[in-house]
Formats: structure tokens, C-alpha cells, sequence
């Protein structure tokens, strides 16, 4: 069980995944125990449910002094420049992705921290890497800046806990769709931004091949997936790298045919460009039963639950949006 004692830093948390599990945290150890905090401005969802900072991951010094300030005990390290956006500029997304990893694995080593949470990806796996069912231990040679930031990032994660001791946990992520927060610049984007513009005008232009199938999960899940890899006992973790995690693959094509049961007119159009080379280098699929043997992983939501939940959400929040009461 976690330790209610523990106080939280997210960093990041105005990000797709942060705001959603800066959430999910202040529920299970009280608003004022989980101190958000994040470059950009507050997302509004969090406003008023507990401390934010603003924080610059990149200024150690700073980030240092906000730690022993704050009492905090446990990191959550959730920024970083993903895959797409990484493309545009590798020289920044490696300094960025990888040193602000080391500046929170260093300050955790110093201050003792009780455990350092920090997302990889399925970005690590590459064209050599099995296509179906991707095994946790397997060929891994990624392909874009995103992909070689977090491999490398798995083992610098690795090498503190087996050096220093640091309690470091993590998951690949596949691509992630949620209807609360914008997708920020990864290569799976489509999958979240298809909802929207299918209420908004009944058709989407997808910028991936309409058989492209690719690893996906629900926002509810990838929430769930940590904090019951983080509130799992050290003497479970096997895996001190990052842990394989399945939820759906699904191809373009399927998602639309889902959104098709609530908008049997919306129009599907495909013009792949630059990002479907990566997602060609991605497996298909991903096998996950280490996650499933060490700390009890299961997913919950399939495409078709998760269409019908993202189109209830999105609906609801565009009649308040349109409420002018």
C-alpha cells in the first residue's frame, strides 16, 4: 500500500498523461499531498484541486530546491518532447528528454526519495523488432530521437536502482488517447484527434495509412496501469528498465468504422506523411505477460468501449460548452 505520508511531485502535469494522473494521484493521497507542476500554464482541469509551480525540469538547482521545500518524496517525471515533434529537432529532444531524467534520478539518489516514476515508450522498438506480440526482452534499435531518448533513458533508470538503490519504475507506453487533454506531437495523434473532428465535421484527414495497425490504450487504463505499478511491492519489480504494457492495436480504418455506430456518415480520408515511416518501424502489437505475471496487469477497455466512452464524454462536454447559462 502506498504510504500516506508521501508527498508528490509531477512534472509535466499539464501534459496529455500529467493532467489525468496529476488527478488520479490527488484522489488517492489527498489535493495537497501531489504538487503539480509544469513550464506552461496551468491546465484548467487542475485548477483549484491542489499546489501548483511552476518549474523548469532542465534547472536542477531549481528543481532541487522545490523538492526539499515541498518534503516531496516521490517524483513523477512526465515531460518530454515526443516522437513527431522530436523529428523536427533531435539535438533539443535528446537534451531535453535526457537530462531532465538525470537531474531527477540524480536529486532522488541525493534526497533519498522513496520512488521516481518515469514513462518510456514503444518507441524503443524499431524495424527489427517482432512485429506481433513484441516480447519484453527482444531486438530493440529504435529509429527516431524520441525512441533512442527513452531506451537510453530505460538504462539509466536501471543503473540507479542497481547502483544507488533508487526505487525507478516505469512502462512503454503505446499511443494514448484520452478525451480531457490535447495529444502533444506524437506519431499516434490521430487516434485522439479523430473523435473531435468527427463531432466537429463528420470527417477526418488521417495522416497514416488506413491498415497501419499500432499498440493503443485508453487514458483510464494507462492511468490505472501506474498506480498499480507504483503502489506494487518492491519485491514484485522485476523489471527495473520499463515494463511492457498491452491495451488494443487497431488500424485507422477500425477506428473509423467504430465512430461509424454513433456518426454512420463520417468520412474517413487518408494522406500518410512523414510520421507514418515511424509508425511502419513500430510493432503491431505487444506482449505483455511480465507486467500481467509481476504486479496483476489487465486492461479494460477494448476500441469499440472505449469509442462509445469517448463519444459520451465528448458529447456531454460540448453541450456545456454550448450551455450559455
Amino acid at each position: 500500500m502506498p504510504l500516506r505520508k508521501d508527498k508528490i511531485l509531477v512534472i509535466g502535469a499539464s501534459g496529455q498523461i500529467g493532467v489525468e494522473l496529476t488527478l488520479a494521484l490527488r484522489k488517492q493521497y489527498g489535493n495537497n499531498n501531489v504538487v503539480a507542476s509544469d513550464l506552461r500554464e496551468e491546465n484548467p482541469l487542475l485548477k483549484d484541486t491542489g499546489p501548483y509551480v511552476s518549474l523548469d525540469m532542465m534547472n536542477k538547482e531549481m528543481l532541487h530546491v522545490q523538492v526539499i521545500r515541498q518534503n516531496i518524496t516521490q517524483i513523477y517525471l512526465l515531460a518530454a518532447i515526443l516522437s513527431a515533434t522530436g523529428e523536427k529537432n533531435p539535438n533539443l529532444a535528446w537534451h531535453l528528454n535526457m537530462q531532465g531524467l538525470l537531474n531527477v534520478l540524480d536529486i532522488a539518489r541525493e534526497e533519498k526519495l522513496h520512488k521516481v516514476y518515469w514513462p518510456s515508450s514503444i518507441a524503443v522498438f524499431g524495424p527489427s523488432s517482432p512485429k506481433i506480440n513484441c516480447p519484453q526482452q527482444t531486438i530493440i534499435e529504435p529509429s527516431t530521437v524520441y525512441g533512442i531518448s527513452k531506451y537510453a533513458g530505460e538504462f539509466w533508470c536501471n543503473y540507479y536502482f542497481n547502483r544507488y538503490g533508487v526505487d525507478v519504475r516505469s512502462i512503454r507506453y503505446p499511443g494514448l488517447i484520452s478525451y480531457k487533454s490535447a495529444p502533444g506531437g506524437g506519431t499516434t495523434d490521430y487516434a485522439v484527434e479523430i473523435y473531435q473532428e468527427a463531432l466537429d465535421h463528420n470527417k477526418y484527414n488521417c495522416f497514416l495509412s488506413e491498415n497501419t495497425y499500432l499498440p493503443m490504450m485508453y487514458m483510464p487504463d494507462a492511468i490505472r496501469a501506474t498506480l498499480e505499478l507504483m503502489n506494487a511491492p518492491a519485491e514484485n519489480i522485476s523489471i527495473r528498465t520499463a515494463y511492457n504494457i498491452s491495451g488494443m492495436s487497431f488500424s485507422p480504418r477500425e477506428i473509423a468504422e467504430s465512430i461509424q455506430t454513433h456518426l454512420p456518415d463520417f468520412n474517413m480520408l487518408y494522406k500518410a506523411d512523414s510520421r507514418q515511416a515511424i509508425a511502419d518501424s513500430w510493432p503491431q502489437s505487444i506482449d505483455d505477460t511480465v507486467a500481467k505475471k509481476d504486479w496483476g496487469w489487465k486492461p479494460q477497455y477494448d476500441l469499440q468501449k472505449m469509442t462509445d466512452d469517448m463519444f459520451n464524454n465528448l458529447n456531454v462536454t460540448k453541450t456545456l460548452d454550448q450551455d450559455p447559462s
